[in-house]
């Protein structure tokens, strides 16, 4: 379906992620409109040339003609949105998602959602430290991972649009997932690694040490300026995984901190040399 340029895509929420999409996508030619909440983006995105279209309302004509949308909200966001205004989709619209947890939504909007309506679930491994339709990129997914998460409720031809949306978007591996292996994944590789960022701007707050500073400070921290709001709605929606995780972590730095403490010097070099060759398998290629 996606390859078809004569489909019309709609975004609801213009913000990083959203714009981002939209920038990319209108590279090929696709019709884009946006629903967003406020004026400033929709109007930014129109003098840009970002969309082709966008409202700050529920427009019925809009959402009537969208072949594939995309909602790029807040997990609990976007949960009422499918269970107050789902009866405006298309018949045979395809939705997907940005949404950096899957276990406690996937299930429950494709519960919910009309048959006549296809819900496939996926998550940009993407972003930046600023937010807002006016710093979106078609540069941002290049040398990214997308994740598909699909369940027995879809079809094969949803999973291929979905797997064939990433690759246009720019991404360099596009895989799936269950809903279930996602979230454990995501709660090492992303959640964690926010909780540890913002526990080092917080454990010390001694004055000026941001005049010492190093870049491997810099660098360890730089996602610790956090969109608060989200990012514990994030935590919470997948409390499980990531409190295992989080033992996962307490525990190995108890282990580099007793060896530390008896002096284990053989002990801390072969923790080094393991995190140096586990690190080599993360470069980008």
């Amino acid at each position: 379906m996606i390859v078809d340029t004569s489909k019309k895509i709609l975004i609801v929420g213009l913000g990083l992620l959203g714009g981002s999409y939209a920038r990319a996508l209108k590279r090929f030619g696709f019709h884009i409109s946006a629903i967003t909440k406020d004026q400033s983006s929709i109007d930014f995105a129109l003098k840009e040339q970002i969309i082709d279209e966008g409202t700050t309302s529920l427009d019925e004509k809009m959402l009537g003609e969208a072949d594939l949308v995309v909602f790029a909200l807040y997990p609990h966001v976007f949960v009422e949105w499918i269970t107050q205004n789902q009866s405006l989709l298309k018949s045979g619209a395809l939705i997907t998602d940005v949404t950096g947890v899957k276990g406690s939504i996937v299930y429950k909007i494709q519960d919910m959602l009309r048959p006549d309506v296809e819900f496939i679930a996926a998550h940009p491994m993407a972003g930046r430290e600023v937010s807002g339709v006016e710093n979106s990129t078609d540069k941002m997914f290049v040398g990214a991972n997308y994740i598909v998460t699909p369940t027995d409720k879809n079809t094969p031809e949803a999973i291929e649009t979905c797997l064939e949306l990433g690759k246009l978007l720019g991404f360099s591996n596009v895989a799936t997932l269950s809903p279930e292996d996602h979230d454990e994944m995501i709660g090492f590789l992303s959640q964690l690694t926010h909780c540890i960022a913002i526990t080092l701007m917080t454990c010390n707050d001694k004055e000026n040490m941001e005049k010492f500073t190093g870049d491997s400070f810099r660098d360890l921290t730089r996602i610790a300026k956090i969109n608060d709001l989200m990012w514990s709605e994030l935590f919470v929606a997948n409390k499980k995984a990531l409190l295992g995780q989080m033992d996962l972590f307490m525990n190995k730095f108890n282990e580099l901190k007793t060896m530390l403490a008896i002096e284990d010097i053989e002990g801390m070099r072969a923790m080094m040399r393991h995190s140096t060759e586990r690190r080599t398998l993360f470069d980008k290629k």
